[in-house]
C-alpha cells in the first residue's frame, strides 16, 4: 500500500548521542536521515550530547562522534562546537532545566517519590512473571501520604522519581510505520530520575527536545517502545508532540540483528579500513530508503550527496529491516574511488601509504600518479593500496617456485627469462611504453605460449600471484629496473 504524502515544513531535527562508545555505523545512519530531512525540507539539524551517564561518558568518545560526523560531511546547524539559541547542548550542563521540570511534576501530582528497594522490586517482578504477566511497577508508592513522604525524606531514605503513566491507549502516527498503538496500562509508572539532578533518558530527552523546539524525531526502531513513555510526558506538560519516525533495524546478511560478532561496528573502523565518506553515506542511505518503486530497473545506485538530497523523501523509507551487505559497500566504495579526481585520490591515499611503506612511497608524486591511476580499477578500499603497489618501491620478495607456470620445466623457464631479458634490453628507452611493449612482446608470447611468458614476467616484476598487468608495471618501473628484476629472477631459478 502506498504511503500517504508526508507534510514536513521547516523541521528542527536532532542527533543526540551518548558519548559512551565510538560512533556506531547504525548511529551514523540515523544522523544521515536526520541530516537529509533538514536539507530536503528546509530545516535545521541540531547535535546534542547526552552525557548524564557520568561513569561511562568519556571526552574521547564525544570527540570520536564529532570527528565522525565531520568526516562524513554531515555538519550540523546548531549544537556543540557551533552554538545556537537553545543551548547549552550538553545534558551535563542542563541539570537546572531537569530539576525545574521534575519539581513541577511532583507539585502537580503527576510524578511521585518511590522508596521501594531494589530487592522489593525484584520480588514483585518475579511474582508477576510467575503469573505470566508483563513485569511493571505495581504503584505501591503512588499514593503515599504526604506525612509518610516527608518522614522518608527527612531520614534521607533512598528514592527515585516515578511518572504516573496514564491508564489509556496511546496512539500516534509514525512517519515511517504509520499508526502505532500502545496500552499505557501495560507500561507501568516509569522511573524518570534517580534524584532531582540525575534525570533518566526518557525524561531528559523530552525536556531537551521541547526546550530546543525539536519538531521531528527520527531514530532507530529499537526506540519505538520509548515513544509512548515520552508521548505521555509531553501530554503531562501540555506541550506539542514532535512527529516521530522509526527507521528499520539494520540486519546482518542472514537477517539477524547486526552485531559485533559478525562485522565491524564503529565508523572509525570503516575509516581506518579505507572506505570513502561519500561511499559510506551512499551505502547508508540505502539501508531503509530507495529512490524508486522498482529496485534494480534503471535505478542509479552510485549517488553523490547532492543527488541523494534531491531524490530523498520520507515516503520512500521502508518499514522492513535493512540488510547490511558488505559486498555492496565494497562495490560502492570502489565506484566512488574510480570517480575521484586523481589528485584528490592521491591526497586521501597518502596516509595509508606512509603508514605501511614509509616516506619512500610518497616522494615522487608524478610516479605515484602513474601507479595509482592504473591501479584504481582494482581498488576496493584505500587500505588495500600499499599491498597492491609496494613492489614499485622495493624489490619483491618471493619464492622461486612462484615463477613456474604449472608444470613448466626449469630449463624452459630459464630460457624464457633469458629471452625476455634480451628482447627488452634491445628496446630504445623511449619505446619502453605499455603500448610499444605489447607490440614487441605479445607476438613472441603467442609463439612460446602466453602463460609461459607472461606469468614469470609478471611474478619477476611484482613477486605476486595477482597484480596489475606486466606491461603497465614495466612502463612505470622503466627499462633499467625491469632488467634488474629479470636478472634476480634468473638467479633465483638457477639457485633453486
Amino acid at each position: 500500500m502506498k504511503k500517504p504524502k508526508i507534510s514536513i515544513v521547516n523541521p528542527r531535527v536532532r542527533f543526540a548521542p551518548s558519548p559512551t562508545g565510538y560512533l556506531h555505523i547504525g548511529s551514523a545512519r540515523t544522523v544521515l536521515f536526520n541530516w537529509l530531512i533538514a536539507k530536503k525540507y528546509n530545516g535545521k539539524f541540531i547535535l546534542r550530547i547526552e552525557d548524564t551517564d557520568k561513569e561511562r561518558s568519556k571526552p574521547e568518545f564525544e570527540k570520536d562522534i564529532i570527528d565522525g560526523l565531520k568526516w562524513l560531511g554531515l555538519l550540523w546547524d546548531e549544537g556543540v562546537e557551533v552554538g545556537g539559541n537553545f543551548g547549552p547542548y550538553r545534558q551535563s550542563e542542563r541539570l537546572n532545566f531537569y530539576e525545574k521540570y521534575l519539581r513541577q511534576l511532583i507539585e502537580e501530582k503527576k510524578a511521585y517519590y518511590c522508596f521501594c528497594s531494589e530487592e522489593e522490586l525484584e520480588v514483585k517482578r518475579q511474582e508477576m512473571l510467575s503469573r505470566g504477566e508483563m513485569p511493571r511497577y505495581d504503584g505501591h508508592c503512588r499514593n503515599l501520604s504526604q506525612d509518610k513522604i516527608e518522614k522518608n525524606l527527612k531520614k534521607k531514605a533512598p528514592f527515585v522519581i516515578r511518572f504516573k503513566m496514564p491508564a489509556k491507549k496511546i496512539v500516534f502516527n509514525d512517519l515511517i510505520r504509520g499508526k502505532v498503538e500502545f496500552d499505557g496500562n501495560l507500561i507501568g509508572d516509569q522511573v524518570i530520575a534517580k534524584d532531582f539532578r540525575s534525570p533518566l533518558y526518557n525524561f531528559a530527552v523530552v525536556i531537551d527536545d521541547h526546550e530546543m523546539q525539536i519538531s521531528v524525531v527520527i531514530r532507530g526502531e529499537d526506540h519505538l517502545s520509548n515513544t509512548p513513555k515520552q508521548f505521555a510526558l509531553y501530554e503531562a506538560f501540555n506541550w506539542p508532540v514532535p512527529q516521530f519516525g522509526h527507521l528499520p533495524l539494520i540486519l546482518d546478511i542472514d537477517r539477524s540483528k547486526m552485531s559485533k560478532r559478525t562485522g565491524t561496528i564503529s565508523l572509525r573502523e570503516y575509516k581506518k579500513e579505507g572506505y570513502l565518506p561519500e561511499a559510506i553515506v551512499n551505502f547508508l542511505v540505502f539501508l531503509g530508503w530507495h529512490p524508486s518503486e522498482k529496485i534494480g530497473e534503471g535505478v542509479k545506485e552510485v549517488l553523490t550527496n547532492e543527488e541523494i538530497i534531491e531524490q530523498f523523501s520520507l515516503e520512500k523509507v521502508q518499514k522492513a529491516g535493512a540488510v547490511f551487505n558488505i559486498e555492496k559497500l565494497n562495490w560502492l566504495n570502489s565506484e566512488h574511488i574510480k570517480r575521484l579526481p586523481l589528485e584528490e585520490l592521491i591526497e586521501r591515499a597518502i596516509p595509508y601509504l606512509k603508514e605501511s611503506l614509509g616516506e619512500k612511497a610518497t616522494k615522487d608524486l608524478e610516479l605515484l600518479k602513474k601507479i595509482i591511476d592504473f591501479q584504481r580499477e582494482r581498488l576496493k578500499k584505500l587500505s588495500e593500496l600499499p599491498e597492491l603497489i609496494h613492489y614499485f618501491f622495493e624489490l619483491p620478495d618471493y619464492e622461486s617456485s612462484l615463477l613456474y607456470w604449472q608444470n613448466m620445466e626449469k630449463s624452459t623457464l630459464l630460457a624464457n627469462i633469458d629471452f625476455l631479458y634480451n628482447l627488452l634490453s634491445s628496446l630504445e628507452n623511449e619505446n619502453f611504453t605499455k603500448k610499444q611493449l605489447e607490440v614487441v612482446v605479445m607476438p613472441e608470447a603467442d609463439k612460446r605460449g602466453r602463460s609461459e611468458i607472461l606469468w614469470p614476467l609478471r611474478v619477476a616484476l611484482s613477486g605476486l600471484k595477482n597484480s596489475a598487468g606486466p606491461f603497465e608495471i614495466m612502463e612505470v618501473l622503466g627499462q633499467k629496473e625491469v632488467l634488474k628484476r629479470l636478472e634476480i629472477a634468473h638467479q633465483k631459478i638457477k639457485q633453486s
